[in-house]
C-alpha cells in the first residue's frame, strides 16, 4: 500500500527524519533523540508537521443549530469569532467516533479539525446526520442561500476545472445539501509549541505579532491565507498554523531559521501524555463513553439541548473512569493494555510512556469507580507484578511537574 504524504515530506527526509507509517500516513517519528525533541519542546520550541489531521468547514444557515446536535459539548459557548472548542463527536449508544476542536469563525461557518484516522468516517457522519436534522428540523435551515458543496462554475473557471452541465446558469439542479460541508486535504498543519513559541513565530512571520500577541488561549485568527490558533497538544504555550500545503515547506524553514527545533510523533505522544490529553484510539473509541474517558468536562448534560448519544450516556452511569498511574516500582514501563489490579476489581491501562520530564513511567487507565487518587494498585508488566501509584493529571503542564517524588 502507498503511503500518504504531507506537503513536508521532502523536509523531513532531507533531515534525516525516521519515518514510519502512521495510519495510513508516512510520518515522521523522530530526527534522532526522541527525548532531546520532548524535552526542546519544553524548556525551548519545537515544530510538529501535523497536516495528516483533516480541516473540516461547515457553512450554511442552520450551523450551529446542527452543531448543537452533533457535538457533546456546547457550541453556544462560542460567540466570538475565532473562538474554539474541545468536543466529542459521539453515536447514539454514546460510544466516540472522534475528538474534535471547532473553531466559531462566524454564525454561518464553523471550522472544524479532525484526527486523520477517523477523518472521512467523521465526514461521512456529519453528512449523513446534517441531512436528518434538516429532515427533522427544517425550520432552522429555511431561506438558507446554503454553499455548494462542490466547487462553482465561478470559481471552477478561477482555478482551471471544467465547468459540468449543471454548473451552467438555467440548468437544472439536483437538491443541495442543508450545508456545505467541506474538508481541505490540501491545507497543511504545522504545530509550534513550546515556552518560547511565540518569538519563533514571530520572526518566522514577519506581521503576525500584531495580530497574535493579543491570541487568547483557544483561539485562532485569520492571517491572510493562513489561519493561526493557539492551540497544542504539548501542555505548552504554542500555535497550530493552518495554512496551503505549498505553503508549508517555506514556513517550515521558515521556522527552522528562526531556532525552532523539528519534532517527530514520537515526542507529540509523551508531551501530550505528560499533559494529560487523550489520543483518540487508545484512550476512548467507539466502545467508549466519555465519561469512562476522562472526558465528562467536555459533555454538556446541563442544558435541556439534546445531542446525539445524550439518551445513551444519561442510561448508562458509568462504573468506570480514567486515572492516572506512576509506576513505583522499576524494572518495567507502563505501556497500553497492562492489566491493573486494584481493590475494586480490574482495569486496563490505554496509554503508557516514559515520561522525561518526570523520570519516571505514568499512564492513563481506565479503573473501577470506586479506586481513588493515592491508591495503591499492582500491574502486570511482562513477566512482574510491579506497584503503581493512583494520581491525578496532567503530570506536567508549562514544564512543571504536577505530582510529588
Amino acid at each position: 500500500m502507498t503511503l500518504k504524504q504531507t506537503s513536508l515530506n521532502e523536509n523531513h527526509r532531507d533531515l534525516g527524519a525516521k519515518m514510519v507509517d502512521f495510519g495510513g500516513w508516512d510520518m515522521p517519528v523522530n530526527y534522532g533523540s526522541q527525548i532531546g525533541e520532548h524535552n526542546q519542546v519544553r524548556h525551548d520550541c519545537g515544530m510538529f508537521d501535523v497536516s495528516h489531521m483533516r480541516v473540516v468547514d461547515i457553512r450554511g444557515k442552520g450551523v450551529r443549530d446542527f452543531l448543537r446536535h452533533l457535538l457533546a459539548n456546547n457550541v453556544d459557548k462560542l460567540v466570538v469569532p475565532g473562538k474554539a472548542l474541545y468536543s466529542c463527536m459521539l453515536r447514539e449508544d454514546g460510544g466516540v467516533i472522534d475528538d474534535l476542536i471547532v473553531y466559531y469563525m462566524e454564525e454561518s461557518w464553523f471550522r472544524i479539525v479532525v484526527n486523520a484516522g477517523t477523518a472521512d468516517k467523521d465526514i461521512a457522519w456529519m453528512k449523513q446526520q446534517s441531512a436528518r436534522h434538516a429532515q427533522a428540523h427544517p425550520g432552522c435551515y429555511a431561506g438558507s442561500e446554503v454553499p455548494e458543496n462542490e466547487v462553482s462554475a465561478e470559481n471552477k473557471e478561477k482555478t482551471g476545472a471544467a465547468a459540468t452541465p449543471q454548473d451552467e446558469p438555467g440548468a437544472e439542479q439536483a437538491e443541495k445539501p442543508p450545508l456545505a460541508i467541506t474538508d481541505h486535504p490540501e491545507m497543511a498543519i504545522i504545530a509550534v509549541q513550546g515556552p518560547k513559541a511565540r518569538e519563533k513565530l514571530w520572526a518566522a512571520m514577519p506581521g503576525s505579532q500584531k495580530l497574535t500577541e493579543n491570541l487568547a488561549p483557544f483561539s485562532g485568527v485569520v492571517v491572510g491565507s493562513m489561519f493561526i490558533a493557539r492551540t497544542g497538544y504539548t501542555g505548552e504555550d504554542g500555535f497550530e498554523v493552518m495554512l496551503p500545503g505549498q505553503a508549508a515547506p517555506y514556513f517550515w524553514n521558515a521556522l527552522a531559521a528562526s531556532g525552532a527545533k523539528p519534532c517527530g510523533l514520537g515526542a507529540r505522544d509523551t508531551l501530550r501524555l505528560e499533559a494529560g490529553m487523550n489520543l483518540y484510539g487508545q484512550d476512548m473509541d467507539e466502545s467508549a463513553s466519555p465519561l469512562e474517558a476522562g472526558l465528562a468536562w467536555t459533555v454538556d448534560l446541563k442544558s435541556a439541548r439534546d445531542f446525539i448519544g445524550k439518551d445513551a450516556l444519561l442510561a448508562n452511569p458509568p462504573t468506570h473512569k480514567q486515572v492516572g498511574l506512576v509506576l513505583l516500582d522499576r524494572g518495567g514501563v507502563l505501556r497500553g493494555h497492562q492489566k491493573v489490579h486494584t481493590a475494586h476489581g480490574e482495569g486496563e491501562i490505554t496509554s503508557g510512556t516514559f515520561s522525561p520530564t518526570l523520570e519516571k513511567s505514568i499512564a492513563f487507565a481506565r479503573v473501577p469507580d470506586g479506586v481513588q487518587v493515592g491508591d495503591e494498585v499492582t500491574v502486570a508488566v511482562r513477566d512482574k507484578t510491579l506497584a503503581a501509584k493512583v494520581v491525578n493529571y496532567p503530570f506536567v503542564r508549562n514544564g512543571k511537574a504536577l505530582i510529588g517524588s
